[in-house]
């Protein structure tokens, strides 16, 4: 099984490419995530993690996340590699995303902001009661 759970900050701005052959767009990002500890006396350290998203999910990407933004993303790794024009081998390893979610809270950034009065916020959509007492909870 392949499965990659990244949360981080990215390094910057989603970068956009297409496709030689088909004019696929693609969108490449970094993200720095976080080691879980960090020595004593020592900075906790982080990975720069490369990322790629394809099609709409790239389209997505490129257009709501942005430099610093903390996002999550769920995809799988891969390694490729190629030879440049002088015949050097170069090699790379990259998580290419399957899915891409915002992991800032609503006030820290403009870009969640934007993105839910696009397509509206799905949290206000959802009815909302009251409990007055816990005399008043069914259980």
């Amino acid at each position: 099984m392949n499965k990659v759970i990244l949360m981080g900050r990215l390094t910057r701005d989603p970068e956009v490419r297409y496709t030689q052959t088909n004019n696929t767009l693609v969108a490449s990002f970094s993200l720095a995530v976080n080691r879980r500890f960090a020595r004593q006396g020592e900075e906790r350290q982080a990975d720069f993690i490369n990322v790629v998203a394809w099609s709409k999910l790239g389209e997505f990407c490129s257009k709501y996340f942005k430099k610093g933004q903390q996002v999550g993303i769920i995809g799988r790794i891969q390694t490729r590699n190629w030879d440049d024009e002088q015949g050097q081998k170069h090699y790379v390893t990259e998580v290419v995303a399957e899915e891409a979610y915002f992991a800032d809270s609503k006030r820290d950034g403009d870009v969640s902001a934007n993105f839910e009065n696009t397509f509206g916020n799905v949290a206000s959509q959802s009815p909302e009661f009251e409990i007055s007492s816990s005399d008043d909870l069914p259980f």
